[in-house]
Parts: structure tokens; sequence; C-alpha cells
């Protein structure tokens, strides 16, 4: 029989040489574990001797437990009682934020920004810092819609337009799509509402449109894809680990996922940025819980070695630094048999490359994806648009070669169709279905992608395109972009790939 603790005997084990909590009603020693938490010691010694259900649910998927604690580390239930007594007794000294007003009816909601705004209203500080937050001054993150401002449409009359075909396929013709809008890689949904990854597969199913699941998603790959339509379509995001077993053990489990078509190597985010609101948000939460606390454990808290702040930081613990073409590439293609995705190129040299990789491995590199991961990596970094237009001018025969996608600062159903002009086969948005999340679950982010394929299909009949094949460069100015692109000239070797790459680029 388990042994029963009182709250008030939790509530002693509050320090490193001695971390208790609760998860779910069970007392957990986490001291052993404290140095090996992905999060760092800090975040866990902020909940040590209390109820931690509610911060550590939305962030770990199920099996987080049974995979990083030894079964010792259970050491028995909590009094539910005690437990009751000591949350009141907390919340009468520190008092609840008041709570959020209902959120108007989703059909009410008639646009991106509308639903973001409602979004802000619902979720909490913590959820709407870490997905807000991008890199330094946000100036990336401004300009990934921004720049999408400065392409004019040019539509074109006298033409049938009674129906728009939205239907592309993907990965060399091998998936068919409703929609070339699909979610891109985006954390920790659960921070939002309890509907998660799922929920966004569950919203966006009816649109035919195609999911990437984060590496860092709060929902297990299992739980994800459980419920979705059998033609759904998955893909994984991989941050290589340091402790390369780890992504090997992710991707044999994958692989026993038929839903999941594809493998999305993430390359922009080697090491953590600076992002921060989603600092400030954490630094903000742990004064409150060291306002409760006595003068002896405050002294304690400035002696802890680690700094690791807000959720973004937390989330890169053990990913790889040392990613190259000559060996990651290589080593992947090891351990999967599913098709690789390129995400975060942010170079035409780049892309020239990936597409040269893919004439000499055939079967491996089928897409890249121009991402500067919204504005979080590197600030300044250019946007995807730039990256199209740097392809166009110095290397057009990669879009022969390989499948070109885009996401980053896609507000309206316009954004996505001049991206498609310029050569993109697949358009993604992923704060818009955390925010879709937010504002209303698994319905919230359904009527996300409503507003866009909307906006989508009417401006595809405004310009007189009939369906995807037909959208193409003369269907837009991009003149005021292109003036801003990259202008140092191609950069590229033609007879070679890696041996003068460093000398050419």
């Amino acid at each position: 029989m388990a042994k029963v603790f009182s709250a008030e005997e939790v509530a002693k084990h509050n320090t490193a040489e001695s971390c208790w909590v609760v998860l779910h009603g069970a007392v957990y020693d986490v001291t052993e574990f404290l140095p090996s938490h992905p999060g760092g010691a800090r975040i866990i010694l902020q909940l040590a001797g209390r109820d931690a259900t509610a911060e550590f649910d939305p962030i770990h998927p199920p099996g987080t437990l049974e995979d990083n604690l030894p079964p010792t580390a259970k050491l028995g239930i909590v009094d539910p009682e005690s437990l009751k007594k000591l949350q009141r007794q907390s919340n009468t000294a520190n008092p609840a934020q008041e709570a959020a007003r209902p959120p108007p009816p989703l059909h009410h909601l008639l646009n991106l920004d509308e639903i973001e705004a409602v979004a802000k209203t619902q979720v909490s500080k913590k959820c709407w810092a870490y997905y807000f937050s991008a890199a330094d001054d946000l100036i990336s993150k401004t300009y990934n819609n921004t720049v999408y401002r400065n392409i004019l449409l040019r539509p074109r009359v006298f033409v049938d337009v009674t129906k728009a075909d939205t239907t592309t396929s993907i990965l060399g013709g091998a998936f068919k799509l409703a929609t070339p809008l699909y979610v891109s890689p985006a954390a920790m949904a659960r921070l939002a509402h309890p509907d998660g990854e799922a929920g966004i597969a569950k919203g966006i199913s009816r649109f035919g449109a195609m999911q990437l699941v984060s590496h860092n998603a709060s929902m297990s790959p299992e739980q994800i894809v459980a419920d979705a339509k059998p033609d759904q379509i998955f893909g994984w995001q991989l941050y290589v680990q340091n402790a390369r077993a780890k992504s090997e053990a992710m991707l044999a489990r994958i692989a026993k996922l038929p839903q999941y078509k594809c493998i999305v190597l993430t390359l922009d985010a080697p090491v953590p940025s600076k992002r921060e609101h989603d600092e400030k948000a954490a630094l903000e939460a742990e004064l409150l819980i060291e306002a409760s606390k006595s003068e002896e454990e405050k002294e304690k808290a400035k002696k802890r070695p680690d700094s690791n702040s807000g959720v973004g930081q937390q989330l890169f613990f053990g990913t790889a630094a040392d990613l190259t073409w000559d060996t990651t590439l290589p080593w992947l293609a090891k351990h999967t048999k599913l098709p690789i995705v390129l995400k975060g190129i942010q170079t035409h040299e780049d892309v020239y490359l990936a597409a040269q990789y893919a004439k000499k491995h055939p079967g491996t590199v089928k897409a890249v994806i121009l991402s500067n991961h919204g504005g979080r990596s590197l600030d300044t970094a250019p946007p995807a648009v730039h990256t199209l237009l740097e392809c166009k001018k110095y290397c057009p025969e990669v879009f022969d070669i390989i499948e070109i996608w885009v996401d980053g600062g896609i507000r309206r159903g316009t954004d996505v169709v001049k991206a498609l002009c310029l050569g993109a086969k697949a358009v993604g948005v992923g704060r818009a279905a955390l925010y879709g999340l937010g504002a209303g679950g698994w319905k919230g982010v359904e009527r996300t992608f409503e507003i866009l394929q909307g906006e989508i299909q009417t401006c595809m009949k405004m310009m007189g395109a009939k369906d995807i094949s037909e959208l193409g460069p003369r269907f837009i100015n991009s003149r005021m972009v292109e003036r801003d692109i990259f202008d140092g000239g191609a950069g590229l070797d033609s007879t070679g790939l890696w041996t003068s790459r460093a000398a050419k680029l």
C-alpha cells in the first residue's frame, strides 16, 4: 500500500538537498534528477515542496516521468485534504489573477489579428510570452509580414473563376493535399489549450491540410495522430540531440506511425536565442514564488548554478550544434526511410547546396523550408520572400530539383498566394494555429484555417487563377522587394559541391 504524506511534510522538502514535488497526487523525490533536468534545476526548485501538476502538464507529454525517473523516485501519495487546505492558504496569501473574460463567438472573428487578440485574453501570461516572443528587437518577426505588404497583385479579367481549386501535391507528388496551407512545427500547444497538438490536427482536418509536429510537442506523437483522418498528412520535426541515441530512438518510434510522411530537420536554431518577452515572463513568475519564501530559502536560491529562464531556453537543452552537410545527412538517412525536409534555410547558397545534395543522393532530401524560425532565432535574418527571390535571381534551376516551402509572417490568404506565385510549393503558419487554439481550442484552429482558406480562394478568383498550377510571377509585382535582396553575386560553384564551398561562399 502506498505511503501517504501530508502536504505539510512535502512542503518541508523544498531545497536542492531534498526536493520533492507532487504530480497528479503522487509524491516524487526529484533531488537526483535536478542536475539533468532539460530546463535546468531552477525551474523545479521554484516548485519544490508543492503541487506542480498545473505547471508540469502543459509542457510534458505522457511518459515523461517514466522515461526520466527511476521507480524509487515515487515515494507515495499526498493526502488530498491536507493538500486542499495548503492550497487554500496559498490562494489567500496570493490572490489569483482576474478570470479571463468569455471569448466572443468564433464566427465573429474575421481575421487572424482578431483571433490573436482573443487568444491573448484567454491564455496564461507564460503562454502568451512564449508564443509572442521573438529574438532581440523582433525586427525579423515584424518584417516577415511587412514584406508581403510590399508585393502587389496583378489581377487578370475575363476569366471564368466559378471555382478555384487549391489542390496540390508534395514530396515529389507522393502525397495530395487539398490546400497548400500547412501548420509549421509549433511547440507547447497545451500551454494554450488542453486540446493541444491533437486539437490542431482536428481543427485542420476538414481542409485537407498537412501538420508538421514540433519536436517539443506537449503531447506524444502517438496521441497527436490517434484520431486523425485516414488520409491526413503529418511530418515530424527533428532537433538532433547531442546524445544521438535519443534522436535515433525517436526516429524509430516515428517509423512505426504511418501517418508521419517526412522528417523535418531543423537547422536555423543550433543554440537558444535571446527572447526577452519569454525570459521576462519567467523572471516575473519567479519573483512571485520567491516572495512567499523565507529569507533562508531566498539565500539558497541565489546560489543556484543554472540561470535558464523562459520556456524557449529550457527547450534547447541537449540540442546539438555540430551539424554539417557531410555528417548529419548521411547519419539521418541511416535512421529513417522517410523523405527529409530541411527547415530553416535562409540563403540561396544553401538552397543550391540542398538541391545538389538531392541530385547526388536521390530519395533523401525532398524539400527545403525557407524560414527564419518566425523571427525567433537570429534577429534581422531575412524573410522567406527574400530567399525565394534570391533563388529566382541566382539559381532558378533549384525549383526543378527540389520543392521549396516557406513559413513566417503569414497573416492573410493573399500572403499565401503571393508566396505561391514566387515559386513556393507549400506555405506554413505556426503562431496562427497556436492563437486559434488559445482562442477556442480545436474549433479556434478550424476557424483560423476557415478564414485563411477562404481568403486564398477569393484572392485566386479575383486574380483570374483557376487552380494552383496557374499561379506564377506575372500575377504579382515584387519590384519593391527585389531592390532589397542580397546583391553580392551568386557565389555558386557549378563544378563541385563540398570541396570548394568555403572558398566560394
